[in-house]
């Protein structure tokens, strides 16, 4: 078609012949015995004089003595011309000296699908904005991280830890408590961490971090404090970094990792001692870590690490859930719930996403995970909760005020059980660590 036609439709028709024909007979016929048909006017030669006809598509096929195809011919006219000529190709009876009949199997409007095309693809385009940009300093620190092609999350070791690529070449290994904190490192730009899964330190981790230097960067809470303990006695430490007070490695934005771990960076490391990052943000908006990647934002502004020993946190009060219900409690889950949550789960694992299924476990909706908490009143019947993400107070009380019934994340955060919402981790259902 010359290029000075826009294609508004596509006509697509059907023939069958009774009797060996080959393309060329077919466009003959079309342009043939429709001409006159419809006026000069519309005859297609003429149309495709003025742009408004394309070049004529024919496929065809031939079994015994028969011949089948399809036709598509691309339009720039308005729709009732483009019906009008499907309507006298449709009456066409002859190609050549045999019998044929033509069908019409539908006017495609292609500017409706390049519509739904633009439109999908500008959803895309606004989704990547705003997975990948937080935050001015944020988005500066993924141009650095795209950058430098940081490494990918692989394991290490007997006991298959959870680590960067970067451990086994760089000259500094940074020790985290678990896979979401090395996960979440990979995403700020730090490739070196190995996650060293419970107090109980791998002998293999002890055999890596010899001859190196070795920071460790654990949560700001009790845990973190019992952890460090354990590792004084089997590693040597350069230098000790913890999460700000009460919070998490994994809730940290990449901002704020950068922020802690620079101090790391430099060449002289003094003695190891625990170095607390601390911010203008509230404290009690703890939010899973995807939660901060995913979710509007308001203006962020950091003060300089400043050192200190960290606040004890509590290992349990009597108004929070424990952190692993006993075998007992998830006894009392239904085996179908459990079976719904084993399916959802390898479909949402480190996508940033959750899904909500009504009473019967259907799914009801899938969103991003700082979306889940404007979506839930638009999920009318919706019972259970899968996220891949921490499930947080904030999360918990939106959930049961939708009528949510069951939660289930790859953590909690200290939780003030609101109703009979039950909440979960795939850890305590046996799905993950």
């Amino acid at each position: 078609m010359p290029s000075t036609g826009i294609v508004k439709y596509h006509v697509k028709l059907k023939f069958e012949v009774d009797g060996l024909v080959e393309k060329a007979d077919i466009i003959g016929a079309i342009f043939g015995q429709t001409e006159g048909l419809l006026g000069p006017e519309m005859n297609l030669n003429e149309l495709q004089k003025v742009s408004k006809v394309g070049r004529i598509e024919v496929n065809v096929e031939t079994k015994g003595s028969m011949a089948k195809g399809d036709a598509l011919i691309p339009m720039s006219t308005d729709i009732s011309t483009a019906a009008l000529i499907a309507a006298a190709i449709e009456s066409i009876d002859k190609v050549g000296p045999f019998q044929a009949k033509f069908n019409l199997m539908g006017i495609d409007d292609i500017r409706a699908i390049k519509k739904k095309v633009i439109v999908d693809r500008a959803k895309k385009i606004v989704q990547d904005w705003a997975t990948k940009t937080i935050s001015e300093g944020e988005e500066m620190l993924k141009d650095v991280y795209d950058a430098s092609k940081p490494g990918k999350l692989t394991s290490f070791g007997k006991a298959q830890l959870a680590c960067g690529t970067g451990v086994f070449d760089s000259d500094w290994i940074i020790l985290v408590e678990g896979r979401a904190d090395v996960i979440n490192l990979l995403r700020a730009g730090f490739d070196n961490a190995i996650a060293i899964e419970g107090a109980r330190i791998d002998e293999t981790v002890t055999k890596l971090t010899e001859g190196k230097r070795v920071v460790a960067f654990l949560d700001g809470d009790r845990a973190g404090d019992l952890i460090l303990k354990e590792l004084h006695g089997l590693v040597k430490i350069d230098k000790v970094l913890r999460a700000p007070t009460g919070r998490e490695v994994e809730e940290c934005t990449p901002i704020e990792i950068a922020e802690i771990l620079k101090d790391a960076l430099s060449a002289e490391a003094p003695s190891a001692q625990p170095v607390h990052a601390h911010h203008d943000r509230e404290r009690d908006r703890r939010h899973s870590r995807r939660d901060r990647e995913r979710e509007p934002r308001e203006e962020y502004r950091a003060s300089p690490p400043q050192l200190h020993e960290p606040a004890p946190v509590p290992v349990s009060m009597s108004v929070s859930m424990p952190a692993q219900p006993s075998k007992e409690v998830i006894a009392e889950d239904r085996p179908e719930i459990l079976t719904a949550i084993r399916d959802v789960y390898p479909q949402i694992n480190e996508t940033l996403e959750a899904v909500i299924l009504d009473g019967s476990l259907n799914k009801l909706l899938k969103v991003q995970v700082s979306e889940v908490i404007k979506r839930l009143d638009s999920a009318e019947g919706g019972k259970l909760l899968v996220i891949d993400g921490i499930v947080t107070q904030r999360l918990v009380d939106a959930a049961d005020k939708a009528g949510i019934e069951y939660i289930v994340g790859h953590r909690t955060t200290e939780l003030k059980k609101p109703g009979d919402i039950r909440v979960r981790t795939f850890g305590d259902i046996g799905i993950s660590n």
